[in-house]
């Protein structure tokens, strides 16, 4: 059956999966919106595209499914940038389409008009392409789903001239078999587990790429008496609490001595780059192999390290087995002791850099469901608590960790509550960055989200006054005058509290989680223990 290729894209998204979109309409694109309802998809509508990219963001981490978006040409795809600039450095599958002008040379003036839109979406996507054509779109679009399922995942940018968009066309093609990831050979297996059981003081490094084999990870460290670190993204891989885990304390500076004592270092589906270390090197000496499904991942490969191209869902797993064929558990080959002290003395570290916040982390990890999803931004309680708070499940706590883009936490636990209906999320933000995304507070109350925002407010950018000071700056532009948090929430219709002690605090998120609108919680750093 003929229908216009805008109608026709939807109809393709949801024979590919696809059951949210989210965006915003416009005049350029309001052919995209004929066929959403048609094709049974919800559409979630945003109040920024920066805002829909975001809910996208998170909605692909907490389904695992690529989370899409529609914005029109021009600013509303320059507005999505930014978020598809995050999804791009932490490894997010999201699919962006968008309008575009028919021509753009030889006429100027025109609405939304850009020099090079797919260009510009090209600099912070895996890829940018324009369909001339159904025929074009429908294989750029299949594209974008194959290397989703197969590749690392990355966001990807499709546009339509908006005259293609309204004209007639064919159904798109039947959803073909999609090719497996790459898995690493028995032989290179055999290979790392020979070499792990020889090693004297193995030690593990797991990136946000491990956590689809996490399953493996605790019987792997009994198995080789490994040590382990993790990265931010990678929390929650080795269960809290794990004597031979020096947790994700992977950017402390003394983890470049623990990496130097090692004669093995495994690192699995991590980029190692500067913001997992925030140094140039890890600090081992002795050879690493790296586990990863991006080959570019191994430019960095020193002398005598090893690259292997692989998943970590089938590596992690069938390692364990590999060497449960040959031995049995293996005595740890760390001190312990020593292990539990260096992680005491990286707590005690975090609180002097960021005081007063480790208590209230503490009072909430303790006190949170266990099956929570925490969505952060870029705020001091978040870098606190993202190195404390050790996480009962892996993949459970999202960040902007590499783009470092502020509003981002509200906005992207909007996304994840709408792919985990009814389970526990929660928005963790700053009251500068709060502001970036405030309005899609309103997309909140519309969908009548139970979702808890907490909100540190300590009046200032103070991650950026501790470093003017650390660097002998008079700080300078770190204070602006924050509005009535609570009465702006409730303006929107949504709840709001600031709650007076540790214990108000607890009770009110979890209040909030079943509650019909969103609720805001005003938390500052005067908050009373008890």
């Amino acid at each position: 059956m003929k229908r216009p290729l805008g109608a026709q894209i939807s109809h393709m998204l949801k024979a590919r999966g696809v059951d949210v979109i989210f965006g915003i309409p416009g005049v350029h694109n309001v052919e995209m919106y004929r066929g959403i309802e048609e094709a049974g998809i919800t559409h979630v509508l945003a109040r920024n595209e920066m805002g829909a990219g975001f809910m996208a963001d998170g909605y692909a981490r907490a389904s695992g499914r690529p989370g899409v978006l529609y914005v029109i040409t021009g600013p509303g795809l320059t507005n999505a940038m930014t978020p598809l600039g995050q999804a791009d450095s932490d490894s997010v599958s999201v699919l962006a389409i968008s309008s575009c002008l028919d021509e753009v040379a030889a006429t100027k003036g025109q609405l939304h008009q850009m020099r090079d839109q797919r260009a510009a979406a090209a600099c912070v996507t895996a890829a940018s392409d324009e369909a001339r054509n159904a025929e074009s779109a429908y294989r750029l679009i299949d594209r974008a789903f194959e290397a989703f399922a197969v590749d690392r995942p990355r966001p990807r940018h499709i546009q339509v001239p908006i005259a293609e968009l309204g004209r007639l066309a064919v159904a798109p093609p039947a959803a073909r078999a999609r090719s497996a990831r790459a898995s690493a050979s028995h032989d290179q297996i055999t290979q790392v587990a020979t070499r792990l059981l020889a090693a004297q003081r193995p030690l593990f490094v797991f990136g946000g790429g491990a956590v689809k084999g996490a399953d493996a990870v605790p019987h792997l460290l009994q198995q080789t008496g490994a040590a382990a670190l993790t990265t931010y993204a990678g929390r929650g891989i080795v269960p809290p609490g794990h004597p031979q885990s020096f947790g994700a304390s992977l950017a402390r500076p003394e983890t470049a001595d623990i990496a130097a004592q090692a004669d093995l270092v495994i690192a699995v589906g991590t980029e190692l780059s500067e913001v997992d270390l925030w140094r140039s090197h890890l600090g081992h000496t002795a050879p690493m192999i790296r586990v990863d499904i991006d080959a570019a991942i191994f430019d960095g490969l020193q002398e005598g390290d090893t690259g292997i191209l692989g998943d970590a869902a089938q590596f992690l797993p069938a390692l364990s087995l590999a060497i449960a064929a040959r031995t049995g558990d293996c005595a740890p080959k760390w001190d312990l002791l020593e292990i539990a002290d260096t992680k005491a003395r990286f707590r005690a570290e975090t609180e002097a850099e960021r005081p007063g916040i480790a208590r209230i982390a503490d009072a909430l990890s303790a006190a949170m469901p266990r099956d929570l999803m925490v969505y952060s931004d870029m705020t001091q309680f978040a870098y606190v608590a993202k190195e404390i708070w050790e996480m009962q499940r892996p993949g459970h706590w999202h960040h902007p960790f590499g783009y470092g883009t502020l509003g981002y936490g509200m906005p992207a636990a909007i996304g994840g509550a709408v792919a985990r209906a009814g389970m526990p999320t929660l928005a963790m933000v700053g009251d500068s960055g709060f502001q970036y995304t405030l309005q899609e507070l309103g997309t909140a109350v519309e969908l009548g989200l139970g979702l808890p925002i907490l909100l540190w407010d300590n009046g200032k950018l103070k991650e950026i006054e501790d470093s003017m000071v650390a660097s002998q700056i008079a700080p300078n532009a770190v204070v602006a005058r924050n509005p009535d948090f609570l009465a702006l929430a409730r303006a929107y219709g949504a709840h709001a509290t600031q709650p007076c002690d540790l214990n108000a605090l607890i009770s009110d998120i979890n209040a909030a989680f079943t509650a019909d609108v969103p609720t805001l919680i005003r938390v500052t750093p005067a908050i009373k223990n008890s």
